[in-house]
């Protein structure tokens, strides 16, 4: 029996307010993080992802003060991240309510960041963020909010990241980011076949179709999506409800 697909919305913060952009720039006011985790919640929501897109350090008691109000309106697993640069970062956002942590930069400049979270808390707590950008026949990682390369190649990153201890990969075509053009399936696939860890597609979503082909493709074990569930263009509850008429197992809301 295959598992059930997860769908993962995402609430990227700056200081206490859901925010969102287009391939990771305009960015504009998206409302309020605890009142749309409440509602993901009650939609039927698998997880939910927080990350803290600004990431100095003068946010950083904002930041933990948000994830222990959010992980108070939820019953499903929380993961965040976003600036978390060593293993008392990664201790303070579990502490705050997160059930899952996630890296990025940090992780491209000091790899062996992966395997000290992973020893504290778990392979399956570790969620190695992966922000790729097509170039030319491969696509690169892209580092501080997308916006530098790290000359490196993602398929190779992700699969060195799982052999330091990473239990998951959130991958985010930075092509699609906010275009609502739908997933990158050739890339997500690429990935989901390089590693043995489950991979969460994200970047593009618009429509339920666009879940359903990088589902039936086998490309992705989740979803993650933002501005559709902030705007409001589609319910979590009528996607999974789309997802399962179309013969895609997911978990249905109570």
């Amino acid at each position: 029996m295959s598992l059930a697909h997860r769908i993962i919305p995402c609430l990227d913060t700056e200081g206490a307010r859901v925010v969102k952009g287009v391939n990771f720039v305009g960015l504009r006011d998206a409302g309020d993080p605890v009142a749309l985790a409440a509602r993901y919640n009650q939609e039927g929501a698998d997880e939910l992802v927080v990350l803290d897109i600004a990431a100095s350090r003068d946010r950083r008691p904002t930041f933990l003060e948000t994830i222990r109000r959010v992980a108070a309106e939820l019953s499903i697993p929380l993961t965040a991240g976003g600036g978390i640069r060593n293993l008392e970062d990664g201790r303070a956002v579990v502490r705050a309510g997160a059930d899952k942590v996630t890296v990025n930069t940090a992780a491209v400049v000091r790899p062996e960041l992966i395997t000290e979270l992973s020893r504290e808390f778990g392979a399956q707590a570790v969620v190695l963020a992966v922000d790729a950008k097509r170039n030319g026949n491969h696509w690169d990682v892209m580092v501080r909010g997308a916006r530098e390369s790290a000359s490196r190649d993602a398929m190779e990153w992700a699969k060195e990241a799982v052999a330091l201890g990473a239990g998951e990969i959130l991958l985010t075509s930075v092509d699609r980011d906010g275009t609502q053009l739908g997933f990158d399936t050739k890339l997500t696939a690429e990935i989901s076949k390089a590693v043995s860890v489950p991979v969460i597609a994200s970047g593009g979503a618009r429509s339920p179709e666009h879940f359903a082909e990088i589902f039936k493709a086998g490309a992705a074990d989740a979803a993650l999506a933002a501005s559709i569930f902030h705007d409001g263009l589609q319910s979590i509850r009528a996607l999974k409800e789309f997802l399962a008429a179309n013969g895609i197992e997911v978990r249905q809301p109570c």
